[in-house]
């Protein structure tokens, strides 16, 4: 494939809430421009962009995918995004290697939540934003009540620049309004409209648009202004000028209208990418840590990686967006977050999964490359000597977790190998073996998102596990004291056993942990069997008498004891001291103590009362409230046991517009009568045997 000049090219990241048709936008545009001989459909698992498994069996986007059109000399890199709060993560990744945002909006549902979410990250990282209502040939369809709606959310610079001719069955094209030309689409799919004179009923309605959107224009360009003061209007070439600049500078949103299914008006928002959309050149500097840099063919080369994608026959492919530079295939460049060499070899542009060998690239295409050994998503490469560094990412905390268990040992082998990939490609996955209770843990956005995760291992990498939620990691301690003397004796022949400890139980103060205390005076237990005493005490703490979970916060204190010249050994010791703990626990009031969560909610003030009503009922404590833009914050603890389910309520509750993140706190106390089942089940699992209970 042949090199694209920095002005000719223009990136797009189409963006959306799920269900608002954007990889049916995106086939639509590489059939419209040659790329594939055939209209790819969602339905029917065809489309380049969705082209992993699962999402072709769920009929969903899952991770951000990238493909490319070429029109004459202009290349258009689309970066297809999901939808769905899990994954809505991959859009802002997206984003980040773009200039413009194209927001897909459903005819039939206007404004979603996802919506919102990803108009909020174009504006974080200043992107141009286009809208395109879609859907348009759908019963119940409404072009006014769309942009209504995108108008009540978005402001004021949302403008039409199209109007549809039809709704529902009967849409058959659309009307340009910078142009006041019509154009309608045949019953095939050729995506090829005829030019018609403008419906007699659609004239006024466009002649008024068209001035508003005239005025829009005029208003942030003071010559522009005064010639439409003078003239009543503007002439082609300075609405296109004006325009331009104005969604450049975010002074504009251009809504367009598409039908993507049957590819109608999909070619003519593609022209208005071309025409209006801002190339690397127009968007200038790109800031760095320190610095910015300009997308110049003649300065020094700096890329991002914003995406990493394990393929089964190439391997790790690395996704890179270049900025400044010439970059070149088979050359050594350098890793600034990494500070290391990475050798690259040929370089691949991604249509789907399939891959287009090419040559060096101008400063603001995209690439692919494979087998970097370090570089990971969010680095930066460059010439060695080079500072430059692109901002990190910020991944969201994982709201979810379960635990997974393999299935058989060769699972067991393969799983880590597996894991490693997995969170390559999705840096929001977090793995962990939890220490207390034995458990791997995987940890993700929902729990759509880990089912998708455990899906994987098994179709992509041969592993089969079993999902479960996770154990809870309770914790045991004591509330009185106790003084307990036990003498270890045996003798079966030979030489015996001996072993005597005289210990005190106290309790410490919550987070303290333990304490060993050796308060022997007179040599009443030798100082080399001290050891032995302390290890038995610190080894059988770590399954407590109540429903076998470590102890904590308690002090023991070995003040006396005695032994025998020849029976004594540092096993007897070992064993005195463990029979003398569980006696002393027993008498010493154990207790069972839960994690309690710091829980952050943030949600739409509508549905605070409900979710304050929902964390209260989970024995959770409100801490405060504070407003966060067009949202608030609720702060509660609330125990771990408790929020286990939390993410699908609130989803349910907020209609997926709430999300909330958690950390541990601290660990208190758990309430007498729940103690009585988390006994019950430690029996149950094999924790405690019944006696001990």
């Amino acid at each position: 494939m042949n090199s694209t000049k920095s002005e000719d090219l223009r990136n797009i990241a189409v963006i959306g809430h799920g269900q608002s048709g954007k990889t049916s936008l995106v086939s639509a545009f590489l059939f419209n421009s040659g790329m594939v001989n055939r209209l790819g459909k969602v339905d029917q698992g065809n489309s380049v962009t969705d082209y992993e498994e699962e999402e072709i069996e769920k009929k969903i986007s899952i991770q951000a995918s990238l493909a490319y059109a070429v029109i004459g000399n202009n290349k258009i890199n689309i970066i297809d995004t999901p939808g769905y709060a899990n994954f809505i993560w991959e859009a802002r990744l997206g984003l980040r290697a773009v200039e413009s945002g194209l927001i897909v909006v459903n005819a039939l549902e206007g404004v979603e939540v996802q919506t919102e979410k990803v108009f909020d990250a174009s504006s974080d990282l200043n992107k141009s934003i286009i809208f395109v209502v879609n859907k348009m040939s759908k019963d119940l369809a409404d072009f006014d009540k769309a942009l209504e709606s995108i108008v009540d959310s978005f402001g004021k610079n949302a403008v039409a620049v199209q109007i549809p001719i039809g709704k529902g069955e009967s849409f058959k094209g659309v009307v340009d309004l910078i142009r006041m030309k019509a154009f309608e689409y045949g019953n095939d799919e050729s995506g090829k409209p005829k030019e018609i004179d403008i419906p007699e009923d659609l004239k006024d309605t466009a002649g008024s648009l068209r001035e508003a959107l005239i005025e829009k224009i005029a208003e942030n360009d003071e010559s522009l202004m005064e010639k439409y003061f003078e003239e009543g209007d503007l002439n082609a070439e300075q609405i296109s000028k004006g325009l331009k600049a104005c969604i450049l500078s975010r002074d504009i949103y251009p809504v367009l209208i598409t039908d993507a299914v049957n590819n109608i008006g999909a070619d003519q928002v593609q022209e208005f990418i071309i025409n209006y959309c801002p190339s690397p050149v127009d968007a200038g500097e790109v800031s760095c840590e320190e610095g910015s840099v300009k997308p110049d063919p003649s300065a020094k080369f700096t890329g991002l990686v914003f995406k990493t994608i394990s393929d089964p026959f190439t391997g790790k492919i690395s996704i890179i967006r270049s900025f400044s530079g010439m970059f070149k295939p088979d050359s050594s460049y350098y890793n600034t977050n990494k500070y290391t060499d990475e050798r690259i070899g040929g370089f691949f542009a991604l249509q789907g999964k399939g891959q287009e060998p090419c040559g060096e690239i101008f400063p603001g295409d995209i690439i692919a490359v494979a087998k970097l050994k370090e570089t990971k998503t969010g680095d930066t490469l460059t010439i060695k000597g080079e500072k430059v560094k692109f901002p990190g990412f910020v991944f969201p905390i994982p709201s979810i977790s379960f635990a997974i268990e393999p299935k058989s040992r060769e699972d067991e082998g393969k799983i880590s190998v597996a894991f490693k990939k997995i969170v390559e490609e999705d840096p929001t996955v977090k793995t962990h073996r939890d220490i207390q209770t034995k458990e791997l843990v995987i940890s993700g956005n929902g729990q759509l998102h880990v089912e998708l995760v455990v899906n994987k291992l098994h179709k992509k990498y041969g592993v089969e596990v079993t999902m479960k939620p996770p154990k809870v990691p309770y914790q045991e301690t004591i509330k009185g004291k106790a003084d307990v003397n036990i003498k270890y004796k045996k003798q079966s022949g030979g030489r015996g056993q001996y072993g005597h400890v005289v210990i005190r139980i106290e309790p410490l103060p919550r987070g303290k942990d333990f304490e060993f205390v050796d308060s022997i005076f007179g040599g009443s237990i030798p100082k080399n069997y001290i050891p032995a005493v302390e290890k038995g005490i610190r080894e059988s703490k770590d399954s407590g008498i109540l429903a076998g979970y470590p102890v904590i916060d308690f002090k023991v204190d070995l003040y006396d004891g005695s032994y025998h010249d020849v029976d004594s050994s540092d096993m007897a010791f070992k064993i005195a001291a463990s029979m003398a703990y569980k006696k002393g626990m027993k008498e010493a009031k154990p207790t069972i103590l839960e994690p309690v969560m710091d829980v952050e909610v943030v949600t739409p003030e509508e549905f605070m009362g409900d979710i304050n009503g929902n964390l209260s009922g989970r024995r959770g404590r409100i801490q405060g409230m504070e407003s966060k833009g067009k949202n608030h914050v609720i702060k509660a603890q609330v125990p771990m046991v408790e929020m286990l389910d939390f993410e699908p309520n609130l989803t349910s509750i907020t209609g997926g517009r709430g999300s909330y993140f958690m950390e541990l706190s601290h660990y208190e106390e758990v309430p007498a009568q729940l103690q009585k089942k988390i006994i019950a089940d430690s029996v149950k699992e094999g924790r405690i045997r019944e006696e001990e209970e």
